[in-house]
Protein backbone atom coordinates (compact mmCIF):
# COMPACT_ATOMS: atom_id res chain seq x y z
CA UNK A 1 0.00 0.00 0.00
CA UNK A 2 1.29 3.46 -0.89
CA UNK A 3 2.09 6.08 1.73
CA UNK A 4 -0.53 8.67 2.59
CA UNK A 5 0.63 12.26 2.79
CA UNK A 6 -0.30 15.91 3.17
CA UNK A 7 1.51 19.22 2.70
CA UNK A 8 1.95 21.97 5.28
CA UNK A 9 1.94 25.35 3.55
CA UNK A 10 1.63 29.03 4.41
CA UNK A 11 -0.42 30.62 1.63
CA UNK A 12 -2.70 33.61 1.49
CA UNK A 13 -5.36 34.10 -1.14
CA UNK A 14 -4.45 37.42 -2.75
CA UNK A 15 -8.03 38.06 -3.87
CA UNK A 16 -9.31 37.82 -0.30
CA UNK A 17 -6.64 40.28 0.88
CA UNK A 18 -7.66 42.62 -1.94
CA UNK A 19 -11.33 42.32 -0.95
CA UNK A 20 -10.48 43.06 2.70
CA UNK A 21 -8.42 46.08 1.64
CA UNK A 22 -11.26 47.42 -0.53
CA UNK A 23 -13.77 46.96 2.31
CA UNK A 24 -11.43 48.73 4.74
CA UNK A 25 -10.91 51.61 2.28
CA UNK A 26 -14.68 52.00 1.88
CA UNK A 27 -15.25 52.00 5.65
CA UNK A 28 -12.45 54.54 6.18
CA UNK A 29 -13.92 56.86 3.56
CA UNK A 30 -17.37 56.71 5.21
CA UNK A 31 -16.58 56.78 8.95
CA UNK A 32 -17.00 60.05 10.80
CA UNK A 33 -13.86 59.69 12.94
CA UNK A 34 -11.71 59.44 9.79
CA UNK A 35 -13.00 62.70 8.28
CA UNK A 36 -10.36 65.39 7.60
CA UNK A 37 -7.45 63.29 8.90
CA UNK A 38 -6.16 62.18 5.49
CA UNK A 39 -6.73 58.52 6.32
CA UNK A 40 -6.24 56.09 3.44
CA UNK A 41 -5.23 52.52 2.69
CA UNK A 42 -4.06 51.21 -0.70
CA UNK A 43 -1.73 48.81 -2.46
CA UNK A 44 1.75 50.16 -3.13
CA UNK A 45 3.34 47.51 -5.31
CA UNK A 46 3.34 44.33 -3.19
CA UNK A 47 3.00 46.28 0.06
CA UNK A 48 -0.08 47.77 1.68
CA UNK A 49 0.35 51.45 2.55
CA UNK A 50 -1.73 53.11 5.26
CA UNK A 51 -1.62 56.89 5.84
CA UNK A 52 -3.14 59.40 8.27
CA UNK A 53 -2.18 62.68 9.95
CA UNK A 54 -1.45 61.11 13.38
CA UNK A 55 0.02 57.89 14.69
CA UNK A 56 -3.24 57.03 16.47
CA UNK A 57 -5.26 57.44 13.28
CA UNK A 58 -2.88 55.27 11.22
CA UNK A 59 -3.12 52.58 13.91
CA UNK A 60 -6.93 52.88 13.73
CA UNK A 61 -6.72 52.34 9.94
CA UNK A 62 -4.62 49.24 10.63
CA UNK A 63 -7.23 48.00 13.13
CA UNK A 64 -10.02 48.38 10.56
CA UNK A 65 -7.93 46.47 7.98
CA UNK A 66 -7.10 43.68 10.45
CA UNK A 67 -10.78 43.32 11.33
CA UNK A 68 -11.64 42.90 7.65
CA UNK A 69 -8.85 40.30 7.21
CA UNK A 70 -10.14 38.24 10.14
CA UNK A 71 -13.71 38.35 8.79
CA UNK A 72 -12.40 36.98 5.49
CA UNK A 73 -10.59 34.10 7.20
CA UNK A 74 -7.01 35.36 6.75
CA UNK A 75 -4.64 34.83 9.65
CA UNK A 76 -3.06 38.00 11.06
CA UNK A 77 0.19 36.01 11.39
CA UNK A 78 0.63 36.38 7.63
CA UNK A 79 0.66 40.19 7.96
CA UNK A 80 4.19 41.58 8.33
CA UNK A 81 3.91 45.09 9.81
CA UNK A 82 6.41 47.92 9.86
CA UNK A 83 6.48 50.80 12.33
CA UNK A 84 4.44 54.00 11.80
CA UNK A 85 6.83 56.60 10.40
CA UNK A 86 6.45 60.34 10.08
CA UNK A 87 6.76 61.45 6.47
CA UNK A 88 6.32 65.20 6.16
CA UNK A 89 3.04 65.94 7.92
CA UNK A 90 1.65 62.42 7.58
CA UNK A 91 2.28 59.13 9.34
CA UNK A 92 2.74 56.14 7.07
CA UNK A 93 2.59 52.46 7.92
CA UNK A 94 3.48 49.74 5.46
CA UNK A 95 2.60 46.08 5.70
CA UNK A 96 3.33 43.10 3.51
CA UNK A 97 1.78 39.67 3.19
CA UNK A 98 4.07 36.76 4.10
CA UNK A 99 3.73 33.57 2.12
CA UNK A 100 5.69 30.35 2.26
CA UNK A 101 7.41 28.66 5.17
CA UNK A 102 11.05 29.66 5.59
CA UNK A 103 13.71 26.93 5.76
CA UNK A 104 14.36 27.42 9.48
CA UNK A 105 10.63 27.39 10.33
CA UNK A 106 10.15 24.25 8.21
CA UNK A 107 13.01 22.59 10.09
CA UNK A 108 11.42 23.53 13.44
CA UNK A 109 8.09 21.99 12.38
CA UNK A 110 9.81 18.86 11.05
CA UNK A 111 11.74 18.47 14.32
CA UNK A 112 8.52 18.88 16.32
CA UNK A 113 6.84 16.18 14.20
CA UNK A 114 9.80 13.81 14.69
CA UNK A 115 10.04 14.44 18.44
CA UNK A 116 6.37 14.48 19.46
CA UNK A 117 4.56 12.75 16.60
CA UNK A 118 3.92 9.03 16.12
CA UNK A 119 6.75 6.78 14.93
CA UNK A 120 7.01 6.12 11.20
CA UNK A 121 6.18 9.69 10.15
CA UNK A 122 8.43 11.24 7.52
CA UNK A 123 8.62 15.03 7.15
CA UNK A 124 10.61 16.56 4.30
CA UNK A 125 11.11 20.17 3.26
CA UNK A 126 10.15 20.91 -0.36
CA UNK A 127 10.89 24.53 -1.18
CA UNK A 128 8.48 26.67 0.85
CA UNK A 129 6.32 23.78 2.03
CA UNK A 130 6.65 20.66 4.11
CA UNK A 131 5.48 17.19 2.99
CA UNK A 132 4.45 14.81 5.75
CA UNK A 133 3.95 11.15 4.86
CA UNK A 134 3.16 7.90 6.64
CA UNK A 135 1.70 4.48 5.96
CA UNK A 136 -1.13 5.18 8.41
CA UNK A 137 -3.73 7.88 7.80
CA UNK A 138 -4.51 7.86 11.53
CA UNK A 139 -0.92 8.92 12.24
CA UNK A 140 -1.33 11.82 9.78
CA UNK A 141 -4.52 12.90 11.60
CA UNK A 142 -2.56 12.79 14.87
CA UNK A 143 0.15 15.02 13.37
CA UNK A 144 -2.44 17.53 12.13
CA UNK A 145 -4.02 17.65 15.59
CA UNK A 146 -0.56 18.09 17.16
CA UNK A 147 0.31 20.99 14.84
CA UNK A 148 -3.08 22.70 15.34
CA UNK A 149 -2.40 22.65 19.07
CA UNK A 150 0.96 24.41 18.67
CA UNK A 151 1.44 28.18 18.52
CA UNK A 152 3.64 29.21 15.59
CA UNK A 153 4.59 32.76 14.60
CA UNK A 154 3.50 32.04 11.01
CA UNK A 155 0.21 30.83 9.52
CA UNK A 156 -0.06 27.20 8.41
CA UNK A 157 -2.60 25.33 6.31
CA UNK A 158 -2.89 21.64 5.45
CA UNK A 159 -3.40 20.77 1.77
CA UNK A 160 -3.18 17.76 -0.60
CA UNK A 161 -4.31 15.21 1.98
CA UNK A 162 -4.30 11.84 0.22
Amino acid sequence: MADSSFDIVSKVERQEVDNALNQAAKEISQRYDFRNVGASIAWSGDKILMQANSEDRVNAVLDVFQTKLVKRGISLKSLDLGEPQLSGKEYKLSASIQEGISQENAKKVAKLIRDEGPKGIKAQVQGEELRVSSKSRDDLQTVIALLKGQEFDFAIQFVNYR
